[in-house]
């Protein structure tokens, strides 16, 4: 019998271990529909159960111990960021692509929500200690700054990096619940907070998908939502903000009188720039989609 060299081995071992990264990395992107559970349609919000592994959990958790920093809100006027009473957690945000496995859940994201990649922010790590909590608030904006660059948050993906043993609830305080969403929750232990409404109980691996616009683009007031105290334990969190359009659009890098998607023609002539010129004009500073369109340039 003829003998392998050791060279041989060494590639087929080489070989087996790529395969192996490959497979895993394909596997970690499928989306098992039966894990999915609709808990409102008004707002409509749906959990994934075990949507993150442990070692994505984990692995975002120790991105962002380092370098975690007060967390802030968007000032409705100006929309600049702002610390507030609102918010009392700490936080930090994790560029896309900074490595496979982030890279990875950005993918198992998209594939999930239909939404592209590029309207969505980067990944923000958020951290909730005793006491700590977010009131209720809406992820779609109400000033004429953030509104521009990718237009309205259509959609927010609330992915739970932690158990939490008592609160730290994520709760929608407006939406309408359904005789089978409280029988699924009645085994949840929510806390008084959590029970205001829709309370989801934070649950390692576990994500929250919920839409802040109706499928007519129009905000939701509905979509109202809020992160309960944390009373016992602490909460590790983990949240994707998806736009209408490309976040990643560098906003004045090109040509200032120009249209950025295929539909501004037919948008403008049904009269969208004078009804939404945050989107459609923009500002010197912060040009908006269709300005040929528009023709203010």
């Amino acid at each position: 019998m003829e003998m392998k060299s050791p060279k041989f081995f060494s590639i087929l071992i080489f070989l087996l271990i790529s395969l192996s990264t490959v497979s895993k990395s394909w596997s970690s992107s499928i989306i098992n529909p039966s894990k999915v559970k609709q808990i409102s349609w008004k707002p409509r919000a749906f959990v994934y159960k075990g949507f993150l592994t442990d070692e994505e959990c984990n692995h975002l958790i120790s991105l962002a111990k380092s370098e975690l920093k007060r967390s802030a809100v968007a000032d409705n006027l100006s929309g600049e960021s702002k610390l507030s009473d609102v918010r009392t957690s700490s936080g930090m945000f994790i560029p896309k692509g900074k490595d496979p496995i982030v890279a990875g859940i950005e993918e198992k994201i998209a594939t999930w929500t239909f939404l592209p990649k590029e309207n969505g922010e980067d990944i923000q790590v958020l951290h909730y200690e005793h006491g700590q909590k977010y009131e209720p608030h809406y992820d779609y904006f109400s000033d004429k700054v953030n509104i521009v660059r990718g237009g309205h948050r259509i959609a927010t993906i609330l992915m739970y990096l932690s158990d939490v043993e008592k609160g730290g609830e994520t709760v929608f305080p407006n939406a309408e619940e359904s005789p089978r969403r409280r029988s699924m929750t009645a085994d949840e232990n929510l806390s008084d907070c959590g029970r205001k409404g829709i309370g989801v109980k934070p649950h390692k691996g576990d994500a929250l998908l919920f839409f802040s616009l109706h499928p007519t683009a129009i905000p939701d007031p509905m979509s109202l939502h809020g992160g309960c105290p944390v009373i016992e334990g602490e909460k590790w969190s983990a949240t994707k903000w998806i736009h209408v359009d490309n976040f990643d659009k560098i906003l004045g890098s090109d040509d200032s009188c120009s249209d950025t998607d295929e539909n501004c023609k037919r948008w403008a002539a049904l009269g969208e720039c004078k009804k939404n010129p945050e989107y459609m004009v923009g500002s010197s500073e912060l040009p908006g989609s269709c300005r040929k369109s528009c023709k203010v340039c």
